[in-house]
C-alpha cells in the first residue's frame, strides 16, 4: 500500500460509516436523554438566540458577545462544503441524500446543543485572562485526569488539521472563487502561471495567499475579541447575499419546488428511481454521503465550535447551548438546503444541464445562479460568497488551532504556532498536494472521536444542568 492510498484509507475511516454512525448514534441518544429538546423548545431557542440578536450586548476583557461566539462558529461552519459539497452530495448520492442530510443535522441539533453547554461548564481562563474552553477542557475538568489522553488526542487533531481544512484549502478556494469572478467579467487570471519546487500556480493564488495571511495576522493577533468583531460583520452579510440569491432562482423555478420534494423523498429509500437509474445511485450511497454532508457541514459532534462558544461573556452554559441549536439549523436546514433547491430546481427546469455533466459542485450551483440571474451576475455573486465564506472559515480555525496548541504547549508557545499557521496560508496558495488535503480532511473526524466518548460519558451533566436552568427559569416566571 502506498502512502496516497494509506492516507485515503484514513479518510474513508473518518469519514466512514463507523464513525458516520457514531455521530448520529450519540445525537440520538442526547435527543431521548433530554427529551427532544431541540424540538420541544424549538421555538425558544430562537427566540433567546436569533431574536436577541440587535439586543445591545457587551462583553469583558477576554471574552465576547453571545452573538459574536455564535458568529464566530458559524464562520467555519458555513463554508464552501455549504455549496460545493452539498452539490457534490447530490451528484454522487442523489436527491435522497438531502433527506439523510436533514436528519443528521435535526440529531445533530441536539449534540452541538450537548458540547457548547459542556464547554461553556467547563471553560477556564488562561495566562491573559481569555476564557477558554472545548472538548479537551470539558475532557479534563469533567472526566477527569484518567481521560487525559482523550484531550491529547483532540488537540493533535485539530491543531493539525486546521492547516489543511481550515487554511490551504480555503485560501485556494478564495483564489479560485476570485479567479472566476474576474473571468466572468471578462478578464483573465490563467495567463501567468508560476513554476516553483515542482508546483505550478497561478499569480492570481499566489497575491491571494499574501493578502489572506496578512488579513489573518492583523485579526488574529488581535485576540478572540477581534476574530469575534470581524466575523460579527462577515457573516451576516454573506449569508444574507446567498440566501437572497438563492431564492430568487428558486422563486423563479417554482413550479418544479413540488417535483424537487418528491425527488428527496422518493430518493431516500429507492435513489435509483429518483433520478430514473441514470447515476447508477444505491440506498446506501445516498444516506452515507447526505449524513456525511450533514455532519461535515455543520460540525456537530467534531467539536471545534465549542472552542469558540466558550469564549462567551453568557455565563449559564444551558442559555448558550441554544445557540448551537441555531448554528445547525441556520447552516444545515436553511443555507445547505436552499443550495439543494436552487440546483435541483435548476435541474428539472433544464437551466444547469451541462454542468450537472461534470463533477465540481461549485460550478454547478454556478450555472444555477447564472440560469436566473445572468451568466456574469450568477458567477460573480458566487465567487463573492465563496471567497467570503473561505475567509471567514480560515479566521475561525486559525482560533480553533491555537487553542488546541496552546492546551499543549502553553500560551507563550501559541505564539510560534500563530506565524506558522499565517505563513502556511501562502505556501497553501500554491500547494496542489492532494495527499494533503485528504490526509487534514481525515484528522478533523477523527476530532470527533475523544469529543463523542466525552459527551456521551458527560450527559448526566448536561441533563442536570437543563432541569435546573428550566426549574429556574420557572421559578422566576412564578415570581414575576
Amino acid at each position: 500500500m502506498t502512502l496516497s492510498e494509506f492516507i485515503t484509507k484514513l479518510d474513508d475511516i473518518a469519514w466512514g460509516s463507523v464513525v458516520l454512525c457514531l455521530l448520529v448514534g450519540v445525537g440520538l441518544i442526547l435527543t431521548v436523554s433530554t427529551k427532544f429538546l431541540q424540538f420541544r423548545k424549538f421555538g425558544y431557542a430562537m427566540k433567546n438566540t436569533i431574536g436577541k440578536v440587535f439586543k445591545k450586548q457587551k462583553a469583558g476583557k477576554g471574552e465576547v458577545t453571545p452573538l459574536q461566539a455564535l458568529t464566530t462558529a458559524l464562520a467555519a461552519t458555513v463554508g464552501t462544503g455549504n455549496i460545493a459539497g452539498v452539490t457534490g452530495a447530490i451528484v454522487i448520492g442523489g436527491p435522497g441524500a438531502v433527506f439523510w442530510m436533514w436528519i443528521s443535522a435535526l440529531v445533530g441539533m441536539c449534540t452541538k446543543f450537548a458540547e457548547v453547554t459542556l464547554a461553556v461548564h467547563y471553560r477556564e481562563r488562561n495566562d491573559k485572562g481569555d476564557w477558554v474552553g472545548g472538548p479537551m477542557y470539558y475532557i479534563k475538568n469533567g472526566l477527569g485526569k484518567g481521560f487525559g489522553w482523550l484531550s491529547v488526542l483532540f488537540c493533535i487533531f485539530g491543531f493539525l488539521a486546521a492547516f489543511g481544512i481550515g487554511n490551504a484549502t480555503q485560501v485556494q478556494s478564495i483564489g479560485e472563487s476570485i479567479g472566476s469572478a474576474i473571468n466572468a467579467l471578462g478578464g483573465n487570471v490563467q495567463g501567468t502561471i508560476i513554476s516553483f519546487a515542482g508546483n505550478e500556480f497561478t499569480l492570481c493564488n499566489l497575491i491571494v495567499g499574501i493578502v489572506v495571511a496578512v488579513v489573518v495576522a492583523l485579526v488574529l493577533f488581535g485576540g478572540i475579541k477581534r476574530i469575534g468583531q470581524v466575523t460579527e460583520r462577515i457573516v451576516p452579510v454573506m449569508a444574507c447575499v446567498y440566501i437572497i440569491a438563492t431564492l430568487v432562482v428558486i422563486i423563479a423555478n417554482i413550479g418544479h419546488i413540488g417535483t424537487v420534494f418528491g425527488m428527496i423523498f422518493k430518493g431516500a429509500f429507492n435513489a435509483e428511481a429518483a433520478l430514473g437509474g441514470a447515476f447508477g445511485i444505491t440506498i446506501s450511497t445516498s444516506i452515507t454521503k447526505g449524513i456525511a454532508r450533514g455532519c461535515f457541514s455543520n460540525e456537530a459532534g467534531l467539536g471545534s465550535a465549542p472552542m469558540a462558544h466558550a469564549a462567551t461573556s453568557e455565563t449559564d452554559p444551558v442559555k448558550q447551548g441554544f445557540f448551537g441549536i441555531f448554528e445547525v439549523f441556520m447552516d444545515t436546514i436553511v443555507i445547505c438546503t436552499l443550495t439543494a433547491l436552487t440546483v435541483l430546481c435548476c435541474y428539472c427546469s433544464g437551466g444547469n444541464e451541462i454542468a450537472w455533466g461534470t463533477s465540481g459542485g461549485a460550478a454547478i450551483v454556478s450555472a444555477s445562479l447564472s440560469s436566473v440571474l445572468g451568466g456574469s451576475v450568477g458567477s460573480v455573486i458566487l465567487a463573492l460568497c465563496l471567497a467570503l465564506f473561505a475567509l471567514s472559515t480560515v479566521l475561525s480555525w486559525s482560533l480553533y488551532g491555537t487553542r488546541c496548541f496552546e492546551y499543549l504547549f502553553g500560551t507563550k508557545a501559541s505564539i510560534g504556532y500563530k506565524i506558522v499557521f499565517i505563513l502556511f496560508a501562502i505556501v497553501g496558495a500554491t500547494m496542489t498536494l492532494s495527499d494533503a488535503w485528504n490526509l487534514a480532511d481525515a484528522l478533523n473526524g477523527f476530532m470527533a472521536i475523544p469529543n463523542l466518548i466525552a459527551i456521551l460519558t458527560l450527559s448526566p451533566v448536561i441533563i442536570k444542568l437543563v432541569r435546573e436552568y428550566f426549574q429556574a427559569h420557572k421559578s422566576k416566571k412564578e415570581t414575576e
